[in-house]
């Protein structure tokens, strides 16, 4: 029996806005796709879904993650993945869908969130994907050593991410909980001048051997706003021909830099550290609890 999520055929869809812990949430139907969704929370564009096919990564940073995955490991590895940042797990979905083996965690803050996104979509049910509503910095600091393949951080506040999800302590308990071999990923938004970028770049370069940044290159070049991913790792991380064909193949082609690249990209950025943010960091806002479905 094929474990791939199934469209959502008990739930009623319906365009709206709803109570959430954190705001609203608003679901918009895709004007261009029959089965396409999009997520908005409180007023800005969190998740795209297609019900019928969770391998659709409408967003152009999703699909830049999972190429990397693609080149990174085979489809049939059983990958452990925690994910940083739920909003309507269209990435989970893919990882089912792409690597069924796997075994999935997505932390989520937003406890009626994370109950409205079980309701409305066919999401995997326990073991392999369990949905945890807490705060990514405490649950991240409460996990074992060594016992996730990927982690992809994409948390955000508004249209940032918060500076607690961003330090280098923050990264080096993303290290500690990652096997080896395996890949810390983040999802980066950030202005023409690329400022958080370079300080993020700087650094999960400091704390990992090997880095890697994808992005298009109108933003590489701080011509807009947009989306920088930036993945570490103590293997090397994006060397195959095949990766760059596939960025360069997208709807928005993308470009890789890798290591010396990287850090020529980050060169003189300070390296974002807790004693920088003015509120302590670490504590659970939320208490943690699973929502398995």
């Amino acid at each position: 029996m094929s474990s791939r999520p199934r469209p959502a055929a008990d739930a009623v869809l319906v365009p709206g806005i709803h109570d959430i812990d954190t705001g609203t949430c608003e679901l918009v139907r895709d004007r261009y796709r029959p089965d396409g969704w999009v997520l908005e929370i409180n007023g800005v564009p969190s998740s795209h879904i297609d019900v019928s096919d969770p391998t659709l990564l409408e967003f152009e940073y999703m699909r830049w993650i999972a190429y990397l995955m693609d080149a990174h490991w085979t489809r049939a590895e059983r990958l452990r993945v925690l994910h940083l940042g739920g909003g309507a797990c269209t990435m989970a979905r893919y990882v089912h869908a792409s690597f069924p083996n796997s075994r999935q965690v997505v932390v989520e803050i937003d406890g009626r969130l994370a109950e409205l996104v079980r309701e409305w979509f066919d999401l995997p049910r326990a073991p392999l994907l369990r949905i945890r509503v807490g705060e990514a910095r405490a649950v991240l600091g409460s996990l074992t050593d060594a016992t996730r393949d990927l982690i992809v951080r994409d948390v955000f506040a508004i249209n940032r991410t918060p500076a607690a999800l961003t330090t280098v302590e923050f990264t080096r308990h993303a290290r500690r909980v990652l096997a080896p071999g395996g890949v810390y990923v983040v999802n980066c938004g950030d202005t023409r001048d690329l400022a958080t970028a370079m300080r993020e770049a700087a650094t999960i370069g400091g704390v990992f051997a090997h880095t890697a940044i994808i992005a298009d290159p109108a933003m590489l070049k701080g011509r807009r706003y947009g989306n920088v991913v930036i993945a570490g790792s103590d293997v090397p991380l994006g060397d195959s021909a095949s990766l760059a064909r596939d960025l360069l193949g997208g709807a928005v082609p993308a470009q890789i830099r890798r290591d010396d690249e990287v850090r020529r990209f980050a060169a003189g950025a300070k390296i974002l550290r807790d004693d920088e943010i003015p509120v302590p960091v670490g504590s659970a806002a939320v208490p943690v609890r699973s929502l398995s479905g």
